[in-house]
């Protein structure tokens, strides 16, 4: 399906609805595409707001990402983002992936700093001709094409941010430099979320942010997932899935009561939808949906 106007994710989120969004990641061989395909066809009826692409580190996956969005949005009735880095490229070629996207009908991006080029942990360095920041990507993005532009934002503030304040302050420059809506990275408590609204609201923010979830299906991957950005999994979490350490259905049943409890508190306390991360399958997702009676 082909959309003739291009849609706005800044405007859909503002507009007061619900946003309800996956995100997927471009597949590394013919089966993860085939994995992919899968999910996006299990989880087209459900209506999201939008799809997400990421984008590998170092821009390894630019070409694809490009694919992936552009056949999503002739494909299928989903509206699709596509995220793009500072990582690895120049400003002209930040400009060329964006003629790209547009050609394949593609108008929603979501802008990020990215890992730095060593991987996670090891020192930022950017990229010659690049930009440094996200919000200095924003810009650029924002001077060279008509697109709706997202940003991220952190529950519990950004690894390399000095304090939380200074966190929210990146957010707000972001925000001035015409991001339109913001997601979280993966939300571990409820109140990690609210915090993060609250600080931003004080520091001027003001555009929507979306929490971000992911259900804990597997406690070892979970744990090393949050390490990356120097977080710890909630006591009360781990507490609630330690008793199912050797049951792996009992541990992805709780797994997803958690998430499903934490979705609903964020639903309840205001936040304006939910951003799930699938990891390219899409049974937990529609398992945490049908919990939420967020039915087709």
């Amino acid at each position: 399906m082909d959309h003739q106007t291009p849609r706005s994710i800044g405007q859909l989120i503002r507009s007061g609805e619900r946003s309800f969004s996956f995100e997927f990641f471009p597949p590394k061989d013919a089966a993860g595409e085939e994995q992919l395909w899968q999910a996006i066809r299990e989880l087209e009826p459900y209506q999201p707001t939008f799809v997400s692409v990421t984008y590998g580190a170092g821009g390894t996956t630019r070409d694809t990402t490009v694919a992936i969005t552009g056949r999503i949005a002739k494909e299928t009735s989903l509206l699709p983002v596509a995220h793009l880095t500072c990582v690895g490229h120049t400003v002209d070629e930040v400009r060329d992936v964006l003629g790209s996207l547009a050609a394949s009908g593609v108008h929603n991006v979501l802008a990020l700093r990215g890992d730095p080029p060593g991987g996670p942990g090891t020192p930022w360095e950017p990229t010659n001709g690049g930009v440094n920041y996200a919000s200095e990507l924003v810009r650029v993005i924002k001077d060279a094409a008509d697109v709706s532009v997202g940003v991220a934002a952190f529950p519990e503030g950004h690894v390399d941010a000095a304090s939380l304040d200074d966190d929210v302050a990146v957010l707000k420059a972001k925000q001035d430099a015409g991001a339109e809506f913001a997601i979280t990275e993966m939300v571990l408590r409820a109140s990690d979320y609210f915090a993060l609204v609250e600080r931003a609201a004080a520091a001027g923010v003001d555009i929507p942010i979306i929490p971000g979830v992911m259900p804990i299906l597997n406690i070892n991957s979970m744990r090393r997932m949050v390490e990356l950005s120097r977080r710890e999994l909630p006591t009360e979490v781990v507490q609630r899935l330690y008793p199912f350490e050797d049951d792996k259905a009992g541990l992805r049943a709780e797994g997803i009561a958690i998430a499903t409890e934490l979705c609903d508190a964020m639903l309840d306390g205001g936040a304006p939808g939910l951003h799930f991360y699938t990891l390219n399958r899409s049974k937990a997702t529609r398992e945490i949906f049908e919990a939420l009676r967020i039915t087709v």
